[in-house]
């Protein structure tokens, strides 16, 4: 994870921020990385949220989160448990 200003993060871990994306049972589908894609040219913060029992540990949750904010050139800033925040 890339480090982020103070400020950035503070605004990511805004608890008014909703959970707009939404990664289900098929896991990283195409889909779900255009969406993530879509609504980063809208907004600054995208929050996602993992369904329970797709990765097994933080370490894959973390391989997994860090794989679509590769794919969308967006930086992970907030992980914390099922759910991560972008940023772009």
């Amino acid at each position: 994870m890339v480090e982020v200003d103070k400020r950035i993060r503070k605004r990511a871990l805004d608890p008014t921020l909703e959970v707009t994306i939404r990664v289900g049972k098929s896991g990283l589908t195409d889909s779900v990385v255009s969406e993530l894609n879509s609504q980063l040219k809208s907004r600054t913060f995208v929050k996602a949220k993992l369904n329970r029992g797709l990765a097994d540990d933080s370490a894959d949750r973390k391989n997994l989160w860090q794989m679509l904010a590769d794919s969308t050139n967006s930086t992970l800033v907030v992980m914390r448990g099922n759910v991560a925040v972008f940023y772009r």
